[in-house]
C-alpha cells in the first residue's frame, strides 16, 4: 500500500474503539471550530457498534456539540431502515437514538428503494445540498469516513471484482454484489478519498490475512478493494487489534 498512513495497535476491539472515540472527539472539535460543523460517514459492523456505544455514553456525549454533527453513511444494505441488517438501524440503536441530534442532521441511505440507482443519485444530490456544493462536480470532503475491512478485503460495499470499483466520477452508486446475490448502495472510492480523515477499525483473527495483504501485499485492488483507499489531501489511520495484526511484519506507530 503506497499512501501515507498510520497504524495503531491495541489489545482488542474495545481498546481500538477507545482510540477511535478519542480521535472522533478531536476531529469533531477541530471541524466545529474551523468550519462550524462536523461531517461524518458511519460504517456498519460489530466493531463500529462498540465505538458508537462509547460515543453515546460518558464522557464523550457531554464533550461534543451534537447539534453541529451531520451524519451520513458509507454504505447500506437493500433493506428497510428497521431491518435487523440495516446499518442505519444499528447506528440508531447504538448511538443516534441516545443523543440530542436534530433529525435534520441524520442523512440515511434509502437503500430499500426498488430503483437503487435512482436512490444513489438522490443521495449524491442530498450530500451536495448539505455540503452546499454542486452535485455534478468533484466529491466534497467529509471530515471523517469510518470504514472496516471484510475477510475478503472489501470496505464499505466495495466488494472484490464489482463494478463500483471502476467508478471515477459519481460519489454514490448502486453496486451489484454477485457473490452475495444482492445489491448495495455505497460511497465510491473518489468520495471516500476526498475525506479529510479516514479511519479503518479492524478487529478479529478473520481480518489478519486480508489486512496483511491490503497493507503489505502486492497491489491488487480488484482483489482487495481496501487498497484503493488513499485520501488525496487527508489522513488515513488504521486502528487494529492484536488478533487482526497477527500477520503484520512488526508493531508500528508511524
Amino acid at each position: 500500500m503506497n499512501s501515507a498512513h498510520s497504524i495503531n495497535r491495541a489489545s482488542d476491539a474495545e481498546a481500538i474503539c477507545e482510540l477511535a472515540a478519542k480521535e472522533f472527539l478531536r476531529l469533531a472539535a477541530e471541524a466545529i471550530a474551523e468550519r462550524g460543523r462536523f461531517t461524518v460517514a458511519l460504517s456498519g459492523g460489530s466493531t463500529p457498534r462498540t465505538l458508537y456505544q462509547l460515543l453515546s455514553g460518558r464522557p464523550y456525549r457531554m464533550r461534543i456539540d451534537w447539534s453541529r454533527v451531520e451524519f451520513f453513511w458509507g454504505d447500506e444494505r437493500s433493506v428497510p431502515p428497521d431491518d435487523a441488517e440495516s446499518n442505519f438501524r444499528m447506528a440508531s440503536e447504538a448511538m443516534l437514538g441516545k443523543l440530542p441530534i436534530p433529525e435534520a442532521n441524520i442523512h440515511r441511505m434509502a437503500a430499500e428503494r426498488e430503483d437503487l440507482d435512482a436512490a444513489a443519485t438522490d443521495y449524491q444530490a442530498l450530500i451536495g445540498r448539505v455540503l452546499q456544493v454542486p452535485a455534478d462536480g468533484p466529491p466534497p470532503p467529509l471530515d471523517l469516513v469510518l470504514l472496516g475491512i471484510g475477510p475478503d478485503g472489501h470496505t464499505a460495499s466495495l466488494f472484490p471484482h464489482t463494478a463500483a470499483l471502476e467508478e471515477r466520477h459519481r460519489w454514490v452508486v448502486a453496486n451489484e454484489v454477485p457473490q452475495l446475490e444482492t445489491n448495495r448502495m455505497t460511497m465510491t472510492v473518489p468520495m471516500i478519498n476526498a475525506a479529510r480523515s479516514v479511519i479503518f477499525l479492524v478487529a478479529g483473527a478473520s481480518k489478519a490475512d486480508p489486512l496483511a495483504e491490503v497493507l503489505y501485499g502486492a497491489s491488487a485492488p480488484r482483489e482487495y478493494p481496501s487498497q484503493l483507499i488513499a485520501p488525496a489531501n487527508g489522513t488515513l489511520s488504521w486502528l487494529v487489534d492484536d488478533a487482526a495484526a497477527a500477520k503484520l511484519p512488526a508493531p508500528e506507530n508511524t
